[in-house]
């Protein structure tokens, strides 16, 4: 058989009761289960490895996809675009505020009442102002 690095395995985790039932795309028939998502991998490496009739380690790459319940896939989603919202918030923050400091230090003031400005304390300035 090919080497392991040529082999990759598309590995599907959907929650049943109180288990994730796992199946592998290439493979018709090899499942398994886990109880915890941490464990759907090394357990899909076993199946597929006795499926193949290798050590599990020479299975190759493995990619999960894991379908969550249907009851949390719309709140889920909503914490996807939440915490993509507060990065961009974030980053518009981050550079705004660099360009306060920056602009206040030019106007003369000293770093630490550049941090009383911002809410930050001089020690943060000094860090902003540094990158």
């Amino acid at each position: 058989m090919s080497s392991n690095g040529d082999r990759h395995f598309n590995v599907r985790a959907t929650r049943s009761g109180k288990w994730w039932a796992i199946t592998v795309d290439q493979l018709d028939g090899v499942f398994s289960q886990a109880r915890r998502l941490d464990q759907v991998e090394s357990m899909a490496r076993e199946a597929i490895a006795l499926a193949l009739d290798v050590e599990p380690p020479e299975v190759g790459h493995i990619s999960m996809e894991v379908i969550p319940p249907a009851n949390v896939v719309d709140l889920l989603s909503t914490i996807d675009q939440a915490i993509a919202t507060a990065d961009e918030a974030n980053a518009v923050v981050a550079s705004t505020r660099r360009e306060a400091a920056e602009r206040l230090r030019l106007a003369g003031l000293p770093v630490r009442d550049v941090g009383h400005l911002l809410g930050l304390s001089h020690q943060r300035v000094s860090q902003i102002l540094a990158r």
